[in-house]
This record gives structure tokens, sequence and C-alpha cells, in this order.
């Protein structure tokens, strides 16, 4: 093919990609080269002409660069090269072209496109021939990037490339152990420290007052020294560095022992200062105005190690950073020398210096032992991955265990040879399909069995709601209790309950929905809200006592509407009695009034329930005769399917029905189940348990 051939197919193929932008038209491309045979070209050529038309009208656009225009030339770029009409490569050599030619704020606009089509990236047709593409566009971006400025980029390209590559691509990992020795952690001198021009004389003097230890320079040169060994943790293999680390390590969690932690420390100091103990903040001036940018790295300065000794969130980065070095050195990791081994004294140093950190973490606020236990499981999940670089990387491939059964085979010398037969595995229903046929029987089906039990205990919401269960008010015996108690004159009245705001509020809402006095008019005037609560209260004893629910009040004289009243103490049950079996006041007691004195004292004693060991035992005696029983105790036909669908065994059946009658019945005593039992013609069972 010559030049010209070559110049005219190319022209015409990106006349048919300008009028598939515009109009949506697709289709026109294919039929371009169904119909496009006069210039007898071969596939190879087509598709490299195609891949030219392309990157030309990406770059005829350029200088006019629009994000919608360029996605729909990527997406058409895409459908080409599945059609096989250009080549799999050419949606990336675009992507490579737009982030050559563009800044970094619209690279990281149009990045998405990138995400997003990670699974597109992965199929067959585009993996093999693109990885190594994407991964150079994907450097040369992290490249043209600053780690501390535009740290969110660098994450998301990242993240890509974790999602994109698989587990086993050596590209990815750091086989060889490597460290990153260009980070480097610098830290002042004393001298750094003697210039004091921008020191006022007030803050001189506050700071001499705040001199403890961790202002020392000692202990500050040795915490910032350990960085070097975090750095490289290979030279604490020899002598001399592993003398210094024990040393330094040793002060250095000896001051994180000394300085305690409190959820509730002062951090006043590092508000009126402004300042990040862990990170430094800078502000830059932008087209936009002053923004604020962020450094993830240690401020040095000495005159901050007090404030940073104190903060929780810059101790664990230290305390971690310990864990790891001391789990490095002591693991065994296929690229490390031969001498890099630990002798038993330095093993046992590290085991107690691990266990010291863990420690610390622990008392570390907030949550400090969750989080201890967080980072150990983080850690054990980083050594398995540590054997897993050791053995080579091998790449992950999940295997399923067909269910055998071991089939007798006569082989023809004789011998029983046995064979594996996979075994059909039973078809699960649907979802949908139990979905339907629970709702014809009017139940839930939510997914989980304990879920399914309490959603179908009560099908109807609405009366769920409505139950007597969920009537949660106290009632005015019970909440009015100790404020009742409170009306001897013995009480000072700054200690009295109805002086507490939230016990008032509470109580007024409670009077409002229980007592009858909370609406009665009275001619006094409420002055303040503990003298009102006060009054009803009063007259709640006084009602009380009249019922002779709570004995031994003594309240005072109560001042309603201008008479005052005196309640009567309550008189000694001993001389009550004597009084009701013929006292000197027989005359004026009438056994009504008695009756109902003593029904009012049986209602106010709570009944004796069952127990679960009494039922446990019952369920052994009954065994299938459970089933007989679930009516009488209230539990239907379906709760009865339930309870056969959680267990084969017959005992743990009738428990579970045994257990739910105790949780849900508020009546569940021996005299009440006696009474089922005797109907059904089961009361041998019960012998010796009830």
């Amino acid at each position: 093919m010559d030049k010209t051939d070559f110049e005219k197919t190319r022209y015409e193929f990106l006349e048919s990609i300008s009028q598939a932008l515009d109009f949506g038209e697709q289709p026109i491309i294919k039929a371009l080269l169904v119909t496009n045979n006069t210039y007898l070209i071969g596939e190879a050529d087509k598709k490299a002409i195609w891949d030219q038309a392309f990157r030309d009208k990406f770059l005829n656009d350029s200088p006019f660069f629009s994000i919608p225009l360029f996605e729909k030339l990527l997406q058409l770029s895409l459908d080409c090269a599945v059609a096989l009409i250009c080549s799999p490569t050419l949606p990336v050599i675009l992507l490579t072209d737009a982030f050559d030619i563009l800044s970094l704020g619209k690279c990281e606009e149009i990045f998405y496109m990138v995400e997003m089509k990670v699974s597109t990236w992965k199929q067959e047709l585009f993996f093999n021939q693109c990885k190594n593409t994407l991964l150079r566009l994907c450097n040369d971006l992290l490249r043209r990037l600053s780690r501390s400025q535009n740290t969110v980029f660098c994450g998301r390209i990242l993240l890509f490339l974790a999602k994109f590559f698989p587990f086993s691509e050596r590209s990815g990992l750091n086989v060889v152990s490597e460290f990153n020795l260009d980070n480097l952690t610098t830290f002042g001198g004393k001298e750094d420290l003697s210039d004091g021009s921008d020191i006022t004389e007030k803050e001189k003097d506050a700071m001499e007052v705040e001199e403890s230890l961790g202002s020392d320079y000692n202990l500050y040169k040795k915490f910032w020294s350990l960085q070097d060994f975090f750095r490289n943790p290979n030279q604490c293999y020899t002598k001399i560095p592993w003398k210094t680390f024990c040393l330094h390590t040793n002060d250095v969690l000896s001051a994180f022992s000394t300085i305690k932690l409190d959820e509730r420390r002062n951090r006043s100091k590092w508000d009126e200062a402004d300042v990040s103990a862990d990170v430094g903040i800078d502000e830059t001036s932008t087209n936009a105005g002053n923004v604020q940018q962020y450094f993830a790295k240690y401020l040095t300065s000495q005159n901050l190690l007090e404030l940073q000794l104190g903060d929780s969130n810059f101790r664990r980065y230290i305390l971690l950073q310990f864990l790891i070095i001391f789990q490095y050195l002591d693991s065994p990791v296929k690229f490390k020398q031969e001498t890099h081994k630990l002798s038993e004294e330095q093993t046992t140093w590290i085991t107690e210096a691990t266990d010291q950190v863990y420690r610390l973490l622990k008392d570390t606020p907030p949550d400090g032992a969750s989080f201890a236990q967080s980072i150990r499981h983080i850690l054990k999940r980083e050594e398995l991955w540590s054997n897993w670089k050791n053995d080579g990387c091998p790449e992950f491939r999940p295997t399923i265990a067909p269910n055998t059964d071991d089939i007798p085979n006569d082989s023809s010398n004789g011998e029983k040879k046995t064979v594996a037969v996979a075994r059909p595995r039973r078809m699960k229903r649907s979802l949908g399909d139990q979905i339907r046929e629970a709702s014809k029987r009017h139940k839930c089906i939510i997914g989980n069995a304990e879920m399914n039990r309490l959603w179908n205990l009560c099908p109807d919401n609405m009366a769920a709601c409505r139950s007597k269960d969920r009537d949660f008010l106290p009632t005015l015996e019970h909440y009015f209790e100790e404020a009742i108690e409170q009306l001897d004159p013995s009480v000072e009245s700054q200690y009295k309950r109805v002086n507490e705001a939230n016990f008032g509020w509470r109580a007024l809402r409670l009077l409002a929905r229980r007592s009858l006095h909370f609406f009665t008019h009275g001619n006094t005037p409420i002055t303040r809200l503990p003298d009102y609560l006060e009054t009803h209260v009063r007259k709640l004893a006084k009602d009380i006592q009249s019922v002779n629910v709570l004995p031994n009040v003594k309240p005072e004289p109560v001042d309603d509407a201008g008479e005052v009243e005196q309640m009567e103490p309550e008189a000694d049950p001993v001389s009550s009695t004597s009084e009701i079996e013929g006292g000197p006041d027989e005359a004026n007691v009438k056994p009504d009034e008695v009756e109902e004195a003593v029904e009012e004292e049986n209602l106010g004693k709570k009944p004796i329930l069952c127990t679960m060991e009494q039922l446990v035992l019952l369920a052994k005696e009954i065994g299938i005769k459970w089933k007989l029983l679930a009516p009488k105790l209230g539990f239907g036909p379906d709760e009865v399917e339930y309870f056969e669908s959680e267990t084969t065994e017959v005992e743990l059946q009738a428990k579970k029905m045994f257990q739910i009658w105790l949780e849900n019945e508020t009546d569940a005593t021996p005299e009440n189940l006696l009474y089922s039992l005797e109907g059904l013609g089961m009361l041998n069972s019960a012998q010796g348990i009830l």
C-alpha cells in the first residue's frame, strides 16, 4: 500500500470517527469496513490506520480539550478494540497521550476513566497487551506528583494498581525486602535551641515551668535517633548499633510509661499553639486563595516533644513502629543475609520489649485494649504475607473439594480399590421462592434463623408496637420512691431529688401521663419547680400509704389550697393485727376493707417463675410429647415447625420451646405449667421437678 492510499484511507476513517462522535452512530465504522474494499488493505494495516486516525482525532481536539468528548472518544476506541477493528492497546495509548499533554489538575479529573474501567482492563483481550503500558502510565504520573502535596491522587493511583494487577504480580511486590533509605528524619541540636530572639520573656517563663522529662535534650536526641533504625533495621544486626538501639528504646519506653495519658487530658496547649505534633501544616498561596497543605512528616522541634509525648495518636505511631521493627528482626526473611540473625539474648529482649509495647498500647486512650488487639491481628496478617513471599509468591488458586463417597472397585488382581465419586450437590431454593412461600403463610424471611424467629413472633408490626410489653414508662411508685423517702425533715434540701433538673423534667412528663393530681387546680401559685414537685410527692405518698404499698413512709403535712392535712403515721403491723382481732377499735374496722388490704398486699408480691434448670429436666422427661404441650403454652403450628427446623434432636426442640415460653410469658409459674400437664395426662413427668 502506497502513501497516497494510506492517507486517503486515514482521512475516511477520521471522518467516520467524527460522525460517530457527533451523532453517536457507532455502526458507521463497521459499515465502512464492510463496504470499503477498493483499497485492498490487509487487516493489520487497517488496524494501524484506525489507531492513527483515533490519535489524530484526539490531537486535533486537544487545544480545546473537553472531558465529555474525550470520554466518548475513549469509549468508542474500547468498542472498536472489542470488535477487533483496532489494536487492543489503542485506548491506553489515548490515555497516555492525554496525561502527557494535560496539567496535573486535569489529569486528576480524568483519572476516574482509568479507575472505573479496571474490570475492562483485566479482560483477557486487554490485560496481557496493556498491563505494561498502564504500569508505565501510572509510574509516569507518580514521578510528576508530590507524595506530600498530592497525597490523595497518589493513593488513587496505587489503589488502581492494586486492583488491576493480581497478588502474584512480581512487579508490585517488594520481593527482596528493600527499604526506603532516602526517608531521612532530621532533628536539631542544642545550638538550634539557643536562639531565643523570637521567644518572649513570658513564653520563656512558661517553658521553664513546664520543663519535664519530655523536654530533656538527651531524651529528645535518643527519641528522634530511633527513626534511623526504623528506616534501616538491618543495622541492628551489628553489635554497636544494636546496643545503641536497645539503650534508646528502653529510655523511650520508660518515658512513655512515666507519662500517663488520660482521656480527659487538657489539650488547650495544642489549640493555643495551633500546631500538630505529628504532622506539618503549611499555608501556601494559590490562585484560589490560601490553602492548607498537608505534609506527612514528623515535626522534630524540641519544644514540641513534651506535647508529642502527651498525644495519644503520636504515641501510637511510635509504638507501632517499634512493633514493626521487632517483628522484622525476629522473623525469617528469605533475602536476609546469613549474618542477619539474633542471639537468644537478643530474642529474649525483643520478646520482653514487645510485651511492654502492647501494655503501653492498652493503656493509651481511647479504646486502648481494642486498638492493641487490632494491631496484633494486623501484624499476624503481615507475618502470613511475609511467609507467602518467602515461598516465591505462588498464585492464588481457590480450590473447591467436592463431596465424595468411597465406592469399592474390584481390580483385576483381586484387590479392592476405593474410587472417589463426586456427590451431586442439592440445588438450593432461590431467595425469591422462599419469600413467596413464606408470604403465603403470612410469615417473614429475613435470611437469619434468629431474625426470622423474632420477626415472626408478631407478623403485624403495628400490633407489636401497641403491645403492653413495649410500655417502658415507669410506675409512679417506682420513680418517686426515693423522693418520697427524702420527705423526712432530716434530709437537707440540697440533696433532694426534686432539685435535680433532669429528675424534674422526667417527673413532669410522668405525672402528666400517670397522675390525676397533675390536672388538679389549686389556689397556690407555682413559684419554683422543686416546691411544686414536692407538693405532688406528698400527695403521692398519701395515696400510696392509703393502699399500703410503700410502708414506713412518714411525710410532712401538705398545704393544699389553704387547707393543712396531716397524714396519719402507719400503724405497727402487730398492733394492727391486735386491733383487727379484737382491740379497742374493732368496731371501726370493716371486713371488706381487710380483704381489700390483703388482696393489695398479695398483688404487690412477684410470682415465683420456673427456672431454666427445671425446664431442661422436664424436656428430657416429656420427649416427643412436647408437641402436645406446645398449643397449651400458646405456640401455633408454624412455631412448632420452627422448633423442628432448628434441630433434629427431640430434647433440644423441647428445650427451645420452654426457653422461648419462659422469656415471653410473664406468668410462667410452675402452677400454670402443672395445670397444662394435668390436662394432657402428663403430670407424672413433672414429679420431682416442679
